[in-house]
């Protein structure tokens, strides 16, 4: 008996064997960004390496960031800070295939990260007295939540697989709250620290504190070159009569932080507070945001020298190809290495963060 296409489509996808949409199937998408819109509503979007929209997906509330799954089009939406949603996106057809709820006593923390093969998820969440763990989620079998792990320290926020996807680096914040609400508990005592974590057993194989004379540096947001080189954006808890530095640098195998500033007319206008950070791939040039400064700073990292780039409520950025991109809570899409790199969106704000697909 002959069976004709559309019966043998129809037979497997009844098996569950269907071809899932890729990365490639929805435009080669080289960022996700979280958005709202005029009318009150907010989306996830795709944008191309030029800042063009190629899909939007629907969120039922504000979003942070997202985490792309590897290969498949399929993406991981989390809510601002302490929101509680986590969906799971079909990027492709636009609908929700997962909403992850964490348990009793824990709380997203806005952001995730995939192992490489994309089979597991890990979600950065605080539990008790800020506590940070790693909710474990099997992608595989639609994310089904197989266990946790403690993150090194307390207020995770941002996590990342390192280049070689053996480690997750994990930024702790440092500050303790309550699930509900973001004000800190913990000052007095406060000391964050960055993480790394073997994505094979959830061990803690290395912790590198801030110093002492800088403890109230919160590091929140993180990003990580090709050779391992970690970037990290800071938020300063204590006297906003200081100055003190928003990026740190972590190289391979260094017992210690590097810090950086700008010269201190422009660090005063950073008003202590750094958004979100980013990290070229060769690892010579870092960027953080300050969007309350309506800035950008681009770090050398052999000298030091910083140069600016300023729009009004800056905050998203991401690593190109041998430059940086950036957006703003004015709908811009922003890229200063090429003439006209400047895309508006008509009544959109972007949120804090631009996502880069690897």
């Amino acid at each position: 008996m002959r069976t004709s296409r559309r019966g043998l489509l129809a037979a497997v996808a009844a098996f569950g064997l269907a071809p899932r949409a890729t990365w490639a199937d929805v435009g080669s998408p080289a960022y996700l960004a979280a958005a709202g819109l005029p009318d009150g509503a907010f989306v996830l979007l795709g944008l191309g390496e030029d800042g063009a929209e190629r899909f939007r997906v629907p969120l039922p509330a504000r979003g942070h960031a997202a985490a792309a799954r590897p290969r498949l089009a399929e993406a991981v939406a989390f809510a601002r800070r302490p929101g509680r949603y986590a969906l799971v996106l079909d990027c492709a057809e636009g609908r929700v295939v997962a909403e992850l709820s964490a348990p009793a006593g824990r709380a997203f923390q806005g952001h995730g990260a995939f192992a490489r093969d994309g089979s597991t998820l890990f979600t950065t969440e605080t539990a008790e007295e800020g506590r940070g763990v790693l909710g474990v989620w099997d992608a595989s079998a639609g994310y089904v939540r197989t266990g946790e792990v403690a993150s090194g320290g307390i207020g995770p926020h941002e996590i990342l697989l390192t280049p070689d996807g053996r480690r997750l680096a994990v930024a702790n914040g440092g500050i303790a709250t309550d699930t509900d609400v973001r004000s800190p508990l913990n000052l007095a005592t406060m000391r964050a620290n960055l993480s790394y974590l073997d994505v094979g057993t959830g061990r803690v194989v290395e912790t590198i504190e801030t110093p002492d004379e800088l403890r109230l540096n919160s590091i929140r947001h993180i990003a990580i070159a090709r050779d391992g080189t970690l970037a990290a954006a800071l938020q300063w808890e204590g006297d906003e009569l200081k100055t003190p530095p928003l990026l740190a640098v972590h190289r391979p195998g260094a017992p210690a932080l590097e810090f950086l500033s700008a010269e201190p007319a422009t660090q005063r206008r950073t008003r202590n507070y750094a958004g979100s950070a980013a990290i070229s791939d060769d690892a010579r040039q870092a960027a953080i945001t300050c969007p309350r400064g309506g800035m950008m700073l681009v770090f050398d990292l052999a000298t030091g020298a910083a140069s600016e780039i300023s729009s009004p409520d800056l905050c998203g950025v991401a690593a190109a190809r041998g430059r940086f991109v950036c957006t703003t809570g004015e709908g811009l899409f922003l890229d200063a290495a090429v003439a006209g790199g400047r895309r508006a969106f008509a009544g959109l704000a972007f949120d804090n963060h631009i996502v880069r697909l690897a």
